[in-house]
């Protein structure tokens, strides 16, 4: 038998370059994206923010007014803040750099000289963005849980599973929205600037906006509805308070709907920056 046919002798050279096609896209992808980390665990902004974390938690925690109950929750409170603050800052200022550190460098053109499209790099920008903060957020939470350990003698495994993968779903989105903003926004500053403004804004107030709409006239309210409904809610994956007053596990459906949301968010805005960056001229 010709070895492009199958046993019904029809032509089987389509479904090979398929083939090619596919396993070449995702050799590409996750080589764009091993190249992201490497280049991250290169620079110092993760080791600056995890020792800045670890020595201000370990001050917290010689504190000794308070009553143990007291002190266990106040450090596990604020430890949980500046992981969360360090997770966004590191997710943003690698993300935002991506693409214009590529043009800066001329080394974009060379690039997409290769048969990698520009889809490809945005993907791979992307992976590599995301899983890179999946690494240091695993290291966060590894050291907030020898700490919580050391001093509640019980270590939640399940609570902390959920609380950081919650956590790195969420970094996903930000990651995403941040790609599509290094697509727009020419300078990593202004990226920067803009991803940290909007996210720490969902964060603090998205959820109180249809509270706003409600003492608005039309057609203001709703403006502000629409903009309710359309943010991606990232106070929805903020689970600090289970993990400090030791509340039960989140029920694994609604934890398994709070990543499909994410997902669903991260592929719109990754399918925005890819949808920008195949019209923006990069001359």
């Amino acid at each position: 038998m010709n070895p492009t046919t199958n046993s019904l002798g029809t032509v089987r050279l389509p479904e090979i370059a398929a083939e090619a096609d596919r396993s070449g896209t995702l050799n590409n992808v996750f080589a764009i994206a091993g190249v992201v980390i490497k280049e991250m665990y290169r620079r110092k902004d993760f080791y600056v923010l995890f020792v800045l974390t670890a020595l201000i938690t370990l001050l917290m925690g010689s504190v000794t007014f308070f009553n143990q109950e007291n002190i266990v929750r106040y450090l596990k409170e604020i430890c949980l803040f500046l992981i969360w603050g360090a997770s966004l800052v590191i997710t943003i200022t690698t993300a935002a750099r991506q693409i214009p550190a590529e043009r800066e460098q001329r080394t974009l053109f060379p690039l997409l000289a290769k048969p990698v499209t520009r889809n490809q790099l945005v993907i791979g920008k992307f992976l590599g963005c995301w899983l890179a903060s999946g690494i240091s957020l695993l290291l966060f939470y590894l050291f907030f849980g020898a700490v919580a350990g050391a001093k509640e003698h019980e270590w939640p495994v399940l609570n902390y599973f959920q609380a950081a993968v919650l956590h790195w779903f969420m970094l996903g989105i930000v990651c995403a929205l941040t790609m599509l903003g290094s697509v727009v926004f020419d300078a990593p500053s202004s990226t920067n600037t803009i991803m940290l403004i909007v996210s720490v804004g969902i964060l603090l107030i998205g959820r109180h906006l249809n509270k706003v709409a409600l003492k608005l006239e039309e057609p203001a309210q709703t403006i502000v509805y629409a903009i309710y409904f359309a943010l991606p809610h990232l106070e929805l994956f903020d689970v600090r308070d289970l993990i400090v007053h030791n509340w039960a596990l989140i029920p694994w459906h609604i934890w398994a709907a709070g990543l499909a949301y994410a997902v669903v968010y991260s592929a719109i805005f990754l399918a925005l920056a890819c949808l920008a960056f195949r019209r923006k001229a990069i001359n």
